[in-house]
This record gives C-alpha cells, structure tokens and sequence, in this order.
C-alpha cells in the first residue's frame, strides 16, 4: 500500500468526509470516531495518525469520489463502475440509521406535518448520496413556451456510461437460478451492496406505508428529474397493472400527502414505461405544464353528476375529473377506464383489441387542489401497424433523431427525457447552421436544413443555442402530439366528443 504524502491525504480526505457527514446531521457528536474506523476498515488500515484535520475541499459526493478513486489506484478494487458503486454505496452506509430508525423518525414528523416528513427524507436520501447529485447537476435542463404551456426539456447526462470493460464483465457473470433482487424495484434492494450488473443499494432506504391495506414504499428516485421525484412501490413483485385499485391507492397516497401528485405509467408495452415488471408510482413536489393546463370542454358523467369533468387542452388525449369525494372518483375513473378499454374507433384508428390482445389502457395522474381530488386520465393505445411498426400512437420516424424511446408518465406531462447523445451532436448541428466544420449525424441533416430556411440570415453565434432549444422543444410537441390517440385536429376534437358522449349517457350498474 502507498505511504508518505498520499496517505495522509488519504486520512484527510476520512476525517473531511466524517465531518461532513455530522455538519449535515447524518451522525452525532459521538459517532465520529465510530465512523471514521468503519472508513479506515473498508479502505484497508488499522490505524489513524494523530492531527489530522479535515482540509479536503468539496461536498460528500466529492469526497466520496476520493475514496473510491484512491481505492482503485491502490487495486483494492478494478476500475469497473459496478464495483466503484459498491465501494462508494458501502462508504455512506457507514452513516446510515437502519431502516426502522428512518421509517420512526419520517413518521415522527409526519405526525406533525407530511410535508416536514418528506423534506425530512429528501434531504435525507440527498446527503446520503442515494441521490446522485452530483451527477444530476451535469443535466441540460431548461423550459420552451408552447401554446400548451411551457416544456420542460433535459438531456440526461446523469448516468453515468458503461465502458466495455464494465459491458464484458456483465456478459461474463453467471445468471443465477433464483435471482436476487429480482428487479431493480423490489424491496430486497435496500441495503444490498449490488454486484456486476446490479446496482450497490447498500445506502438506500425506504418508507414504509399502507395503501388499499397493503404494503408500499417510499423512496426517491437516484436520478431526480424534477423536485422531489419520487417512487412508490409495492412489497411484492408483481405486474404493473391500471386498475379501479390504482386509482384508489394514488388517491389515498395524495390523501397522505397533499403536496405531492402522483402517477402511474400505463400498463401495456410501447405506451407503459421501462418497468412493467414491478407495480409502483412516480410522484413528487412538482406542477407540470400538464397540471396546469386550461380546460377546454367541461362535462357531466351520467352515472356521476356531482364529478366534474373536462378534455384537458394537452397535446395529448387528456380526461380531468374532479371531485371532493375520493371513491366517487374513484368510480368515476374507472368507469372512463372500462369504457376505454372496449373503446373503438377505425376512424381515426384506435382498435380495442387484435383477438384477444388489448391495445386501451391510461396514464394517469392523481393531485389535491383547492381541497378536491383530482385526476388526470391520459388515453393510451399501443396498436402497430406494418407503416408504424413501433406505434401508431408513438414518435414517429421523423422525430426518432430526437426521442425514439417509450413515452411514459413524465414526458406525458411535459418533460422531455432526451439521450445524452444530443449533447454533442447538436454541437454539430449548430456548427452546420452557422456554416462552421462539422461532423452533423446524417440523421440530423433534413431537420438542420428546416432550421437553415425558417431562420434563412438570422442566425448567430449569440442566438443559436436559443434558437436550438426552442426547436428541440418543438420536436418535443410534435413527440406528444404523435402519442395522442385524438389528434389536435377537427377529425379528432370530434372522435374525443363521440368518446365523451359515451361517458356522458352511461348508465351506472
């Protein structure tokens, strides 16, 4: 092992590290010492020389990075991401309260106030590095006014990017018979130190609470999109699936926690998000675009005359319903459900069923306002054709330059999620537009040439990244206006209205 100047930086780099830690109540005053020889036990030593002092620069995220990397200069550990995780996730845990002592404290103060009890474990998953914040703050994020309202648009540069080395080393690892965990979702997670392509949980803790009188959990989401972004989950292992259920537990939860909303996924492929595997929620102390859309036609359900209803003025097919009484909107919801879940109309090419493969589902979103539950039903179809074999209701060829993938419960509500890869290819592409060298992705090159004519002289090195902003945010629209089953034409605002009279003259049972 190196010794000499290294080493004490090293000393330095525990002790800065255990002082932040205590600064932002993660230990007492009496855990110091405790903590600071579990740290010199994961990096190898017995012993601590005497006046050291915490001189190392940098938050924990920082701070952290130092032990891991002196680990891995010192082959203590390979430079494979998965073992770095596991080292650095190890490192916190030294810190952490067991689960049970977090879940006592989160209702300590629940009992006195939700919205102390959630900043009270935000704050809490940020310092203990769970939150990758350091990483987020690498995020290209900013908004685009629309006629729908503003779009929050990011280019995820927060995952970090496997090398080959990582790649290879995840092929060579053997499955196991009886894998554990069996998704990245599942409660077996907390406290797992993760392996070669399972990521290190061993920081990661969870709340525990009750919905339709079963288990589910809090946590936030490693890659927050938006304040607070967090997750909820159930205790088993089970499919997603949208269901009068559903509805109830997001309501319950927004009961629980009037400042958060809350929303699920669909349940289907294409139209669902990337976990279909694992029933759980995303919510969060956020208002998208979405929420605060205007409404454009208001409506009363036959079945239920005091639920307010409305088409919401949304590029994509959006029901709101509203009500003070959580189960009757709950019913309420369901009956849009069942009812769209049988819903054809060749017209404008929503078909129900292929045999007996359904193709109708929703999205949908749950909040408080003004003292009333609301929810947002967003309708899905995942029908494919031979000219869209990806979807017909799904980015279209012509946007796939800028997002090809699912569009789930956040870009539905208006945040783009776009790939890293954009970062330097619209480099290029403002290279290309400023007539500058380049090296523009052939994929890019007709969308450049749009560009190039709207703007014919107007472009400028001072007015190009604007000028790509807004037009990334218009090929955002046009993501979420390919994703709406009723398109935002008269073809379409008619089939909504002939899907809304159905709801409007059915009869309850």
């Amino acid at each position: 092992m190196k010794t000499g100047v290294k080493k004490v930086n090293i000393f330095s780099v525990i002790q800065s590290l255990v002082e932040k830690a205590f600064a932002v109540n993660l230990i007492e005053s009496e855990d110091r010492i405790y903590a600071r020889n579990r740290l010199l036990s994961l990096l190898g030593f017995d012993v601590f020389p005497e006046h050291v002092h915490e001189t190392e620069e940098g938050e924990i995220p920082d701070l952290v990075e130092k032990l891991v990397g002196y680990a891995v200069e010192n082959h203590m550990i390979s430079d494979l991401l998965d073992e770095k995780e596991m080292l650095s996730s190890d490192i916190m845990n030294v810190f952490l309260p067991r689960p049970s002592d977090v879940n006592r404290t989160f209702y300590e103060y629940y009992e006195k106030d939700p919205e102390h009890a959630t900043n009270y474990f935000y704050t809490f998953s940020q310092n203990s590095n769970y939150i990758q914040t350091k990483r987020i703050a690498k995020n290209i994020a900013y908004k685009v006014n629309t006629d729908y309202g503003e779009l929050d648009i990011t280019i995820n540069l927060s995952k970090p990017e496997k090398d080959p080395k990582q790649i290879a080393a995840e092929k060579q690892k053997k499955q196991t018979e009886y894998p554990y965990p069996k998704c990245l979702l599942c409660i077996e997670n907390e406290g797992y130190e993760g392996r070669i392509g399972h990521p290190a949980r061993s920081n990661h803790r969870m709340v525990r609470m009750n919905l339709t009188n079963e288990e589910w959990l809090l946590q936030y989401s490693p890659y927050v999109y938006y304040n607070e972004h967090c997750i909820v989950l159930s205790s088993e292992h089970r499919d997603m699936k949208i269901s009068k259920s559903t509805f109830t537990r997001l309501l319950e939860f927004v009961e629980k926690f009037p400042h958060y909303f809350i929303g699920s996924n669909a349940d289907l492929p294409i139209v669902g998000g990337s976990i279909l595997t694992h029933d759980h929620y995303q919510g969060g102390n956020y208002e998208f675009s979405m929420a605060k859309a205007k409404e454009n036609h208001v409506f009363t359900l036959k079945a239920f005359p005091n639920v307010h209803g409305a088409i919401v003025h949304w590029p994509m097919s959006v029901i709101r319903l509203r009500s003070k009484k959580r189960e009757e909107l709950v019913r309420a919801s369901s009956l849009v459900l069942e009812t769209w879940k049988n819903y054809s109309d060749p017209t404008v090419g929503i078909e129900a069923y292929t045999g007996d493969i359904p193709h109708n589902t929703v999205t949908p979103i749950a909040r408080m306002r003004d003292g009333q539950f609301e929810i947002d039903l967003v309708l899905r179809n995942n029908r494919t054709t031979e000219d869209y074999p990806l979807g017909i209701f799904h980015p279209h060829e012509d946007v796939h330059h800028i997002k090809k993938e699912n569009i789930g419960l956040i870009e539905v509500m208006g945040l783009a999620v776009l790939p890293s890869r954009l970062e330097k290819e619209l480099k290029e592409v403002a290279q290309f537009l400023l007539g500058e060298q380049n090296d523009i992705a052939t994929y890019h090159l007709h969308w450049a040439e749009e560009i190039k004519e709207e703007y014919k002289d107007q472009l400028t090195k001072e007015n190009i990244t604007e000028v790509l902003q807004k037009e990334v945010g218009m090929k955002f629209l046009r993501v979420l206006e390919d994703a709406g089953v009723f398109k935002q034409d008269r073809e379409g605002r008619e089939a909504f209205g002939n899907f809304i009279g159905l709801l409007t003259e059915e009869k309850t049972s």
